[in-house]
């Protein structure tokens, strides 16, 4: 059975919510939530896997097109390995698999075979990748369960679950680098008051967004900070829609340090020690973690896609739920 003690533990609304339908094709799966696109798991033709797009239960795009198109209207087209919604590390074993600048140097996460299953309302892929390099050699392989599931009132939930297994003759070394990890990048629209360049000019945006963490930290000062939880939120005709990210308590370094920008990247990353701890800085290797030979080590992180803004969409009791899940 593809679903997991995991998936009935989910403390949502199960009478009335939505229905999920999975469909397979030669490279993605589509997910439906109530007879509508909620997103696609994306699994070859690009340097990683990644779902595309993501869809409010209205059909409001919560993520940026490119670099999947190219010419849309007002988007800033900056940071091309930013894919709408991924997993993968800057530093495995040395090899950056987070950029996409040039594949000649730099790793790619290959697919090797993708299952999906719908058991009590919760839709379920399992995903299992290689993570090779420039020179073909597999570095770790993982398994990925993403897990997704409509409310009642029109919230939606992702679970990705990723288990990293090191090779049986060799460990592997997560790297202290701020480029990862499990990471969305959201639409302009949605980002707070910033600055960016455009055609060798700095442009400033007035954006009406608010990124803000379980302390209470607020947009620019939430970055390299350590939270259990963080909510990017921001109007649109009329009604506010927002995005919180869960980094679960038996997660390997939590809470984790956050790579979130207000330019919209918005990333939870448990390895960037010496970038986002000024006490660090000078060891490059303070955030490495360490998988043995032939051990591995799970993650688990939860998107909540709501509307309202962090109080209205009871954040903070939508992550206790999720911590609850064991």
């Amino acid at each position: 059975m593809l679903v997991s003690a995991w998936t009935s533990a989910l403390s949502v609304q199960a009478a009335s919510a939505p229905g999920v339908n999975l469909m397979r094709s030669a490279d993605r799966v589509r997910i439906e939530i109530g007879g509508q696109l909620f997103t696609e798991y994306v699994f070859t033709g690009a340097p990683k896997p990644y779902l595309y797009p993501v869809l409010a239960s209205d059909g409001t795009e919560m993520m940026r097109h490119f670099p999947m198109k190219a010419d849309v209207e007002g988007e800033i087209r900056d940071h091309p390995h930013h894919r709408s919604l991924w997993f993968t590390h800057g530093a495995v074993n040395g090899v950056d698999f987070w950029l996409e600048r040039d594949l000649s140097k730099q790793g790619q996460v290959v697919n090797a075979s993708v299952e999906h299953a719908v058991r009590d309302g919760v839709g379920e892929i399992r995903s299992r990748n290689r993570w090779a390099g420039p020179d073909g050699t597999v570095h770790l392989t993982d398994t990925t369960v993403i897990r997704v599931r409509g409310l009642a009132d029109g919230s939606r939930l992702l679970d990705y679950e990723v288990t990293l297994q090191a090779p049986a003759d060799k460990p592997v070394v997560l790297g202290d680098t701020k480029e990862g990890t499990m990471a969305i990048r959201l639409p302009l629209w949605m980002t707070p008051a910033h600055t960016y360049r455009e055609g060798g000019q700095r442009v400033k945006h007035e954006g009406r967004g608010t990124i803000v963490n379980a302390e209470g930290i607020r947009n620019d000062d939430t970055w390299g900070k350590r939270s259990a939880w963080v909510d990017y939120h921001a109007p649109k005709n009329g009604k506010t829609y927002g995005v919180a990210l869960f980094d679960h308590p038996k997660n390997p370094r939590h809470p984790s340090w956050w790579h979130v920008r207000s330019y919209a990247l918005f990333a939870a990353n448990p390895f960037g020690k010496h970038d986002f701890e000024p006490e660090h800085k000078a060891n490059p290797k303070a955030g490495d973690l360490t998988i043995a030979a032939g051990q591995s080590v799970t993650f688990r992180w939860r998107f909540y896609f709501h509307q309202g803004d962090e109080t209205a969409a009871n954040v903070a009791a939508r992550y206790q739920d999720f911590a609850a899940i064991p």
